[in-house]
């Protein structure tokens, strides 16, 4: 439910609940609220986690105050009574009041509040949707919303019993992650994490995350590198493949065995390091790949039951393949404007408390920055009808250029940049334009001389695009 530290907080006497619950900082799964809140504006709260990845509100915490229960008896009854009247569905919240001393030095209550994340998407009675994002409760807009409710249509699967119980784990790693995260027992955590569900069946997301051998049941949970010489795949006899690693077992290990095959089969070039000499550095920066992995990891879907992350590592870019679409309504060409989404929040969750993997749109905007800081061509996705592919290219990028360029047309010379060969088809289909509008698009930037079409003749159907510069 809470984090670690709001579970311990909440385990404390009554001299030490109060000062315990304040000095910890809210976040995606810890609320405070002051008695005064009233049951409407309760709700709406509760709706936002429930929507979210749920947690726990704290009611009679203020400004640093122990506030303690209300004054008047029949508020405390109008909260308990708030998702049967402000929220439908209702949200499921389970009340309970522990004993404090509130800050006259009083005996007092706290009411606690614990909401499950649904697999619904809930609303008040004014049919307005929130959603918890960090340590806010926000309103959604309408496209939001929709995005919300396919997204909740996905959710479920990692929150799926299994027929395993825990003897198939990995009892070393699964006490690991108690000991990161200073929980003394890994049953009862995984119980707190949502992974073992109430009549003791583990889920799917347990098995992922601790299984001794979970591609026995899911196959595709696995990372597959493949490394090729120059370019191009190649086909046939021309096959350029240089060396294939895959990567299983339990999910942190997965990411772990990646991160070392990746690392030793990037390309480098000679560049001034951190330590301000010139030497072998790799191709795209490692905290840029390695975030892309991780990504691919924790937020594809694990539904699609027979494919797997494919990595694939060329002399001038990396390209990685995850199964399952972005969230919702979101724009691939804008990958900056995907919000907070996990898929799996279950999964990200102990990924989180590992301290690896962030949130969709928080590991995308670091991609960037890394790419950006190297001075490299933007992290480029791709969206299919049942994957995305980024590609992290090692080409240099003119910013100026881009920056007076029209939106279309900088899309356009970003794929033709992370691109093998693209034709004026591929770069309609991946930009989303009408192949006219392409062919005018493509017109201009060649006549800017900035970039240029290879074929033998006006109608060579194998005719390709490049950059020039």
């Amino acid at each position: 439910m809470g984090t670690v530290a709001v579970e311990n907080a909440l385990a404390s006497g009554p001299d030490e609940i109060g000062d315990a619950l304040l000095a910890i900082s809210e976040d995606q799964w810890f609320d405070r609220k002051s008695a005064r809140i009233s049951p409407a504006e309760l709700a709406n709260h509760l709706i936002g986690l429930a929507n979210a990845e749920g947690g726990v509100i704290v009611v009679g915490l203020h400004g640093g105050d122990v506030q303690g229960r209300p004054a008047n008896p029949k508020r405390l009854s109008d909260w308990r009574q708030a998702p049967l009247d402000f929220t439908r569905p209702a949200v499921p919240a389970r009340f309970r009041a522990l004993p404090c001393l509130n800050s006259r030095g009083d005996a007092d209550e706290l009411l606690v509040i614990e909401v499950d994340a649904s697999e619904r998407v809930h609303e008040n009675n004014r049919g307005e949707v929130y959603l918890r994002v960090g340590d806010e409760t926000r309103r959604l807009n309408p496209a939001q919303v929709q995005e919300l409710t396919y997204d909740k249509g996905q959710a479920t699967f990692e929150a799926s019993p299994v027929d395993a119980d825990f003897g198939d784990l990995d009892q070393p790693l699964l006490e690991d992650y108690a000991d990161a995260v200073m929980h003394p027992d890994g049953t009862r955590l995984l119980h707190a994490r949502g992974l073992a569900r109430p009549d003791g069946r583990l889920t799917v997301g347990a098995l992922l995350l601790f299984g001794q051998h979970p591609q026995n049941r899911y196959p595709g949970a696995c990372v597959r590198i493949l490394r090729y010489r120059g370019i191009e795949r190649g086909s046939g006899a021309r096959q350029q493949l240089i060396d294939d690693v895959r990567c299983e077992g339990p999910i942190p290990k997965v990411i772990d065995c990646a991160r070392r095959a990746i690392a030793s089969h990037v390309p480098t070039r000679q560049a001034l390091g951190t330590d301000g000499r010139f030497g072998p550095v790799g191709i795209v920066p490692e905290d840029a790949w390695l975030e892309g992995v991780v990504n691919a990891v924790i937020h594809r879907s694990y539904s699609i039951m027979g494919d797997h992350v494919r990595v694939e590592i060329f002399d001038d870019r990396i390209e990685i393949e995850s199964p399952g679409r972005f969230p919702g309504l979101v724009d691939p060409t804008n990958p900056l404007a995907v919000t907070r989404f996990a898929r799996n929040p279950r999964i990200a969750r102990v990924c989180a408390d590992l301290r690896f993997g962030q949130e969709l749109g928080e590991g995308i905007r670091r991609m960037f920055e890394e790419m950006r800081l190297a001075g490299l061509a933007d992290p480029f996705y791709q969206q299919t009808s049942g994957s995305v592919r980024l590609t992290l290219s090692s080409e240099a990028v003119d910013r100026e250029l881009e920056a007076r360029l029209p939106a279309r047309s900088r899309d356009i010379v970003r794929f033709i940049r992370d691109q093998t060969r693209p034709s004026t088809g591929d770069i309609a289909a991946a930009i989303g334009i009408s192949r006219p509008v392409a062919i005018r698009r493509l017109k201009q930037l060649a006549d800017e001389g900035i970039i240029e079409r290879m074929g033998t003749s006006a109608k060579d159907p194998r005719a390709y695009w490049r950059l020039t510069l």
